[in-house]
């Protein structure tokens, strides 16, 4: 028996994000994870040699890489309609959780205590979660800094909507990654050059 498991994951290429939105760059879930999955990195190294932790970096990068994963079923549904009214979401969270389901039940049964917390999220350590969405936040964050840059103010609303969910997190980490890396994101190559 063969697995669909990796082409459903390859299939996230193919779904972008931001649909109800003007973009200047088009951007899709795939990408969105392995930025999620690098930021999700880059906040546990701050946390650990800035702030003292000992936070698992690697199983924090692994949550991220599939935090998304049941979109390869369900699409990118923008925030803003999922998150409408009580009962949409619970439908959506449903939904995803179907979802999950039926990924993890293309993994062989040997692979899928392995992929299982990584799919439906359960079992996962709240700290590390927390870190993997302060991570999803951010590249949101970053998206909105890149669209704003190239002169797309579509973006201007959800750039502050999304600073505040960032201040809201209270992590210093999200503090540090925004005084420290977040400044970068609005120079051209030109200036990233000099």
């Amino acid at each position: 028996m063969t697995s669909d498991f990796l082409a459903y994951m390859y299939r996230l290429r193919y779904i972008e994000r931001w649909s109800l939105m003007r973009n200047v760059v088009k951007e899709n879930v795939a990408e969105h994870s392995y930025h999620v999955a690098t930021l999700t990195h880059l906040l546990c190294s701050i946390a650990n040699a800035e702030f003292g932790r000992n936070l698992n970096s690697g199983l924090a990068v692994s949550m991220a890489l599939f935090h998304d994963a049941t979109e390869s079923f369900t699409g990118d549904i923008p925030t803003p309609v999922k998150h409408h009214n009580p009962d949409m979401l619970s439908s959506f969270r449903e939904i995803e959780r179907l979802a999950a389901v039926r990924l993890q039940d293309m993994i062989p049964p040997k692979l899928q205590p392995i992929y299982e917390p990584l799919l439906t999220h359960s079992g996962e350590d709240e700290e590390l979660r927390a870190f993997v969405k302060a991570a999803d936040l951010l590249d949101a964050y970053l998206k909105c800094v890149t669209e704003l840059s190239a002169g797309n103010r579509e973006f201007g609303t959800a750039k502050k909507q999304i600073e505040q969910s960032l201040h809201q997190l209270d992590l210093p980490e999200v503090d540090y990654f925004l005084e420290h890396f977040a400044p970068s994101m609005e120079k051209t190559l030109d200036e990233l050059s000099e």
